[in-house]
């Protein structure tokens, strides 16, 4: 403690060889190899994360980062003089120990590291492309990491920071990065995190909306209901900046998945994608685009109507569709024509191809059990009697 009172209270700038022993003494102390992990056999939740574990050796290591963080923040530590020191080795040892279980740890490891980057500007690259490491690994191998919420709670204050124009590898690493966090089943964890990063990213350059709406379409989940639901959730978001220009480049694909999700059967999902219409931005946007997107979505509106099983979803659904019946009641009359007549079309279909399989099955028993072979003798050529024998003619 003497060390943390001794940095936070010097008057005059640390020397070359102090800052060489503190960062010696701060890599000693804090840079370990941790246990393997025991992994259950059960999946992991999507929203919840492991047990907390607390190490037993924290009120050393508290101490330890008390005085690195003094030692970052500190006026009399010149940050060309100690950025031999803290160089990409120790920045990357000390990324490492944020998959510690310890959240604690953690959470200081996240206030070093955001110093670290607001001090040493010449390793700003580095450690934006080894969290962006970090990410990959996490995404495409490991698929575990207990410091990802962290380190994207590091990562919005710095993207909030970035000046505009962005840069070309700031814009790459919203889409190599980031976005591709959408992947893991644990999601959930991190996602306010991410979808605040993301939201950076858009509210610097609005041109970045239909790239995120993109990305989220390509890693949708399909069978998860419950991850469903937090994408329509950071959907609305990501929405709700979104402008007119960027969004009628995407609005096809991301109604089509809309109306999916209308038609869950997870009667939330449905309920939730139906919730999107509440939103006074997104609802002035579809319509003034309502010749596009009510055909595309009417069908799921009048499935449901018909067929979904749970009566607030029906009600919901009502609602929407009298919404656009206000809207235009012309273009809601001829996608109910135009629904019917595929629906028609489609009985038809299934009419003929029911017909067919009869037909197939028929032929198949046909094949099957053929009729018994019946022989007729004819009376022209009798048979000759059993008890005579058969006598060769003989020739003269």
């Amino acid at each position: 403690m003497s060390l943390v009172d001794c940095v936070g209270d010097a008057e005059e700038p640390l020397t070359e060889a102090m800052i060489a022993a503190s960062v010696r003494m701060f890599a000693a102390n804090l840079f370990r190899v941790f246990p393997p992990k025991a992994r259950s056999g059960a999946a992991a939740s999507e929203t919840e994360e492991d047990e907390p574990f607390f190490d037993p050796s924290w009120y050393h290591l508290q101490v330890v980062y008390e005085l690195l963080l003094r030692f970052v923040t500190s006026p009399m530590v010149d940050a060309k003089a100690a950025r031999k020191y803290v160089d990409s080795s120790f920045i990357s040892r000390l990324l490492d120990l944020f998959d510690s279980d310890d959240p604690r740890e953690r959470d200081c490891l996240k206030t070093v590291l955001h110093r670290i980057y607001g001090k040493f500007m010449g390793n700003r690259p580095f450690i934006r492309k080894a969290v962006s490491n970090i990410f990959y690994r996490f995404v495409f191998e490991t698929d575990h990491h207990n410091g990802i919420a962290e380190l994207l709670e590091v990562f919005g204050s710095v993207i909030s920071g970035f000046a505009k124009p962005l840069k070309e590898e700031h814009k790459l690493f919203l889409w190599k990065a980031l976005i591709p966090l959408h992947k893991p089943k644990t999601v959930g964890v991190y996602l306010p995190q991410l979808t605040y990063c993301i939201t950076q990213f858009i509210e610097k350059e609005t041109k970045l909306a239909g790239t995120v709406i993109r990305g989220l379409l390509k890693y949708w989940p399909v069978t998860n209901s419950q991850k469903e639901m937090m994408f329509l959730g950071e959907l609305e978001e990501v929405l709700e900046l979104t402008d007119m220009a960027e969004f009628q480049k995407c609005m096809v694909p991301l109604f089509r998945r809309i109306a999916s999700c209308l038609n869950s059967s997870h009667f939330q999902v449905a309920e939730r994608a139906l919730f999107l219409w509440n939103n006074e931005h997104l609802f002035d946007m579809i319509s003034q685009n309502r010749q596009v997107i009510l055909p595309i979505i009417y069908p799921a509106l009048e499935r449901n109507t018909r067929w979904h099983w749970n009566q607030s979803v029906l009600n919901v659904t009502l609602n929407v569709k009298k919404m656009f019946l206000d809207m235009d009641e012309r273009l809601l009359l001829a996608c109910q024509n135009n629904f019917q007549a595929e629906e028609e079309k489609r009985a038809a279909t299934e009419e003929r191809r029911r017909l067919m399989w009869e037909q197939l099955e028929r032929n198949a028993a046909a094949a099957c059990h053929p009729h018994p072979v019946i022989t007729t003798t004819d009376s022209s050529f009798p048979s000759p009697p059993s008890s005579t024998p058969l006598v060769a003619p003989t020739v003269t």
